[in-house]
């Protein structure tokens, strides 16, 4: 059996509970000073003080790992990520640098139908080879869940590509994968003027398919002006509900069209991006279980305002982090940049944050009774800051600090010292 001690650390920082904390309590962590970890099997055993571990355990029945100087957080949940796709949007960038909005490149056939084109045209083999190379790349940054969405295929035989190529990473790098079906990602050219019918399509012709081969767990839509409106986006997830999925909602981005209330309304797991969501609507995912998943990397990239997170929390919300990876808007897995942003663009508290890209983005995809916080009883899902706090991770402005990674208990990733130096 997996036994270990993780003795000595100089801080243990964690969010506690089996569900998402709201408003104020995103501030409430617990600090341990002075502590050690216990791990059995893929499960924690015991989180507190080295003196109470001597107390309880014998050394002697495990292996013991010295983590003296160091922190030890939860690991960290990217609960909104596209990281399969075909090809790369370089250009894009390019153009918006230049003065190009989001829009006007997607008006002129670029952004999602871009990716569209080359997701279609990649082998099975090559989308799952590309997915697991940015899996690793998350695990090096401390990410030990991710979510990951399909929704450049816009047709049956890719978006089923995509998820299967999903299903084919499961146990190939030591991340869980949390898989979400957004069929409703953009129009296809062909079903421009046609939205609904391209909803009937999505519930008739895919819908069954992904439920069939276990394919997704949740079901996401972009609800958004000139893509999928309120009733569109209503009709598709009310399909997914009643066919057994979870629903998460790309909502309120670009204009507050009202997707907000949506989720809401339909008791969606998430409303992601939010950049436009109005205060009544904020009230309401208030008194919700929604959670509200915010992407700075994607405001950032695009030069946009950021969603207003201390709106959000001050006004009772529970708040997660997320990074969108995806190949045009937010190309980027970088956890420290989204800290770094969240910090000095959103007001975030170092201990809202924490727990945004922990308890909170565990609660994202529906696993916060299993994973998320350092505590008894949770999988020992424990990244290992080369910090003496957890502060560091705000402090050291967009650095990754992340030293070791446990995985369900087993050591998943180590940063190597230089050669030669």
């Amino acid at each position: 059996m997996n036994k270990k001690i993780l003795k000595n650390f100089q801080q243990i920082a964690t969010p506690i509970g089996f569900e998402a904390k709201k408003g104020k309590d995103m501030q409430k962590i617990l600090v341990i000073s002075d502590a050690s970890i216990i791990i059995e099997g893929e499960k924690i055993e015991f989180v507190g003080k080295t003196e109470e571990m001597h107390k309880l355990y014998n050394e002697k029945d495990y292996q013991v790992i010295d983590m003296t100087g160091k922190t030890a957080i939860p690991g960290f949940v990217d609960s909104h990520t596209h990281f399969i796709f075909g090809g790369y949007r370089a250009d894009e960038f390019g153009m918006r640098l230049r003065g190009k909005s989001y829009m006007e490149i997607m008006n002129a056939g670029g952004g999602i139908i871009s990716s569209v084109k080359d997701t279609r045209e990649a082998s099975l083999e090559e989308l799952t080879e590309a997915g697991k190379k940015r899996l690793l790349s998350m695990l090096s940054f401390g990410v030990t869940s991710v979510e990951g969405k399909s929704g450049y295929g816009l047709d049956k035989e890719t978006e089923l590509k995509q998820l299967r190529a999903m299903k084919n990473l499961d146990g190939l790098t030591p991340i869980e994968i949390s898989k979400t079906f957004l069929g409703a990602h953009a129009v296809p050219k062909d079903y421009v003027g046609r939205e609904d019918e391209f909803i009937d399509y999505m519930i008739e012709e895919v819908l069954p398919i992904v439920k069939e081969e276990n394919l997704a767990e949740f079901c996401d839509v972009f609800c958004e002006e000139k893509v999928f409106d309120i009733e569109q986006s209503k009709r598709l997830l009310t399909a997914a509900k009643n066919k057994g999925f979870k629903i998460k909602m790309h909502a309120d981005e670009i204009v507050p069209i009202g997707g907000s209330k949506l989720a809401v309304d339909m008791k969606a797991i998430s409303a992601d991006h939010l950049l436009q969501i109005t205060d009544e609507h904020i009230k309401l995912m208030a008194n919700s279980n929604t959670i509200a998943t915010l992407l700075p990397g994607t405001a950032y990239s695009l030069k946009e305002d950021f969603a207003d997170a201390r709106k959000l929390i001050d006004s009772g919300c529970a708040v997660a982090l997320a990074t969108d990876l995806n190949p045009g808007s937010c190309y980027t897995e970088s956890i420290p940049l989204i800290i770094s942003l969240a910090a000095l663009y959103m007001n975030m508290m170092p201990e809202e944050i924490l727990t945004a890209l922990t308890l909170n983005g565990a609660a994202a995809i529906d696993r916060a009774s299993e994973i998320g916080s350092l505590e008894k009883g949770k999988q020992a899902d424990i990244n290992v800051i080369d910090a003496p706090s957890y502060e560091f991770l705000t402090y050291h402005i967009a650095v990754n600090s992340i030293e070791k990674v446990f995985k369900k208990g087993k050591l998943a990733y180590e940063r190597r010292d230089y050669i030669n130096v």
